[in-house]
């Protein structure tokens, strides 16, 4: 291998390593999906109580409001740990400001939607960057937060398998909606601003180096 195409394979390789902007940006994120959170906490009561009404399960279809953080991180910081630190942090400001979840409903879930988040762009090996990656990783977040709401949010409440079958598939495709094709359309408006050009997902768009 000649050592012109051992530097290039070399720059292509992906820098990992976080940065005080990847920190920085990172808690911005966190911080505004908090309050997205607390506040969709009661909102989103009354329509998820609606739904529920008309299909058992169907309230799922709106969590995809708890679920983008990780997603919106993830593409814009592109290194491993962002998607799980900003639904976690997320999660922490959403119940200090206080909700009717608690310590399991928030903490404990935001723990594990923001680890399959990230299991998703690890799958991907954290190359693969677009809307389908995006899509992929809400449907995965989706359906962690189904099933780990069954223990939690359903706790005591007997689950039929079609309750379960709706739950599943409206959280998955809400992930997917809501935390995947949103916030990738989202990121791609952020980028065009220039505001991410200190970031490879800015200059992917913007078409700068």
């Amino acid at each position: 291998m000649s050592a012109q195409h051992t530097n290039a394979s070399m720059l292509s390789k992906p820098d990992y390593r976080w940065r005080p902007i990847d920190i920085t940006i990172a808690s911005v994120i966190a911080v505004a999906s908090g309050l997205v959170f607390w506040v969709f906490d009661f909102v989103g009561t009354a329509p998820s109580a609606l739904l529920a009404g008309v299909v058992p399960g169907l309230e799922g279809i709106l969590s995809g409001f708890w679920y983008f953080a990780g997603v919106i991180a993830a593409l814009i910081i592109r290194k491993p740990g962002a998607a799980l630190y900003a639904e976690l942090v997320g999660a922490v400001l959403e119940m200090l400001l206080g909700n009717q979840w608690g310590f399991a409903g928030s903490i404990v879930a935001g723990l594990v939607q923001g680890a399959f988040t990230e299991l998703a762009f690890m799958i991907l090996l954290y190359r693969r960057w677009n809307i389908w990656s995006a899509v992929f990783a809400g449907v995965l977040t989706g359906i962690a937060g189904s099933v780990f709401s069954f223990f939690t949010t359903y706790a005591g409440v007997r689950i039929t398998g079609s309750f379960a079958l709706v739950n599943i598939i409206t959280n998955a495709i809400s992930g997917a909606v809501i935390s995947g094709a949103l916030m990738w359309v989202l990121y791609i408006g952020i980028a065009k601003t220039g505001a991410l050009s200190r970031f490879a997902s800015g200059r992917a768009v913007t078409a700068t180096v």
